[in-house]
């Protein structure tokens, strides 16, 4: 590599103040896969379907690479399970709306057409699970090499979980659907707050993710008057936060990428020790953590009456 100053030469070249490095390459940009994988040329995308960049970055955090197990909670219509794939990793996926999993727009329109148009290994298997609820039988610890996922944080669309309001509220009780009606039955449910959600995803990755395995998740943001960040991200006594990358979407809020990695084994004094930690974050978190805020906080009208020039959300900012 030259490196040369060109200020005080009016940009001719100079004569004086040359330097040249010699090195080994260790690792190199691979640019040529987002003009394959872009979104507008996916056969089945949603509203919040991950920017394929943005997925690719998730997954090189996640450590995706052939042999290893990734999983998404949130996997909605598969972006980050098809960067994953592209690595060579296998996958495993779930979403609470069976609609999006098993049906998708038509029988050439799912998230598996997505990982036949790139001739990408399937998922090993899609769930329609809840993340409040998750399905694995009590007896099962450290399945997964990496979770990676975009959680659901309200700003284009909220998060749900398992109940309904009326079941949750008590009004309404546990009930069983009929056999003639399982097929088509779409379960009910109710509002899920990002706090909850978060605690439920750690709660889930300190379970089954193998020590040394990665957590690998958005975390949204809300920024002061001055366009600055200071944020309070939550911890787990299993995990340890080895990055954070900010992308700012917007002048008021953005979204930070955490990465963390398994350092402790799942036991129930950890658990116990978690849940106090998320009394702890859930009594001092900030209230747009609640449901509906963050939208509200990020959309509302400004104070003084003139019209936000950047209210508009700017679902890909150009800062990484």
């Amino acid at each position: 590599m030259e490196t040369d100053d060109y200020g005080s030469n009016n940009g001719l070249p100079p004569v004086v103040k040359r330097s040249i490095f010699f090195g080994r390459e260790v690792g190199a940009a691979d640019r040529h896969l987002l003009p394959t994988y872009q979104l507008k040329s996916r056969k089945y995308i949603g509203p919040t379907a991950m920017d394929a960049e943005m997925a690719f970055l998730m997954a090189n955090q996640g450590l995706a690479s052939p042999g290893k197990l990734v999983y998404d909670p949130f996997v909605g219509t598969g972006s980050i399970l098809v960067a994953a794939a592209h690595f060579g990793a296998m996958t495993m996926g779930a979403d609470i709306d069976i609609r999006v999993v098993r049906d998708g727009r038509g029988p050439n329109c799912n998230v598996w057409s997505n990982f036949e148009q790139y001739k990408l290994p399937e998922p090993l298997c899609l769930l329609r699970a809840d993340n409040n609820l998750p399905p694995w039988r009590p007896g099962l610890k450290e399945m997964f090499d990496a979770i990676i996922c975009d959680p659901p944080y309200g700003v284009r669309a909220g998060g749900r979980k398992s109940g309904g309001r009326k079941l949750i509220k008590g009004v309404k009780g546990p009930y069983t659907v009929p056999d003639e009606k399982r097929d088509n039955h779409i379960p009910s449910t109710a509002p899920y707050s990002l706090a909850e959600c978060v605690h439920d995803l750690l709660h889930l990755a300190a379970r089954m993710v193998v020590m040394g395995g990665r957590l690998v998740f958005f975390y949204p943001v809300l920024r002061g008057e001055d366009g600055t960040a200071n944020p309070q991200f939550p911890e787990h006594p299993c995990f340890k936060l080895i990055t954070s990358s900010e992308q700012i979407l917007s002048f008021r809020y953005s979204r930070v990428l955490l990465t963390m990695v398994k350092v402790a084994p799942y036991t129930e004094e950890i658990e116990k020790l978690a849940a106090e930690r998320h009394r702890e974050f859930r009594e001092n978190h900030q209230k747009w953590m609640e449901e509906g805020n963050l939208h509200s906080a990020v959309f509302e009208p400004a104070q003084d009456g003139k019209p936000d020039r950047d209210s508009k959300p700017k679902y890909r900012g150009k800062y990484v």
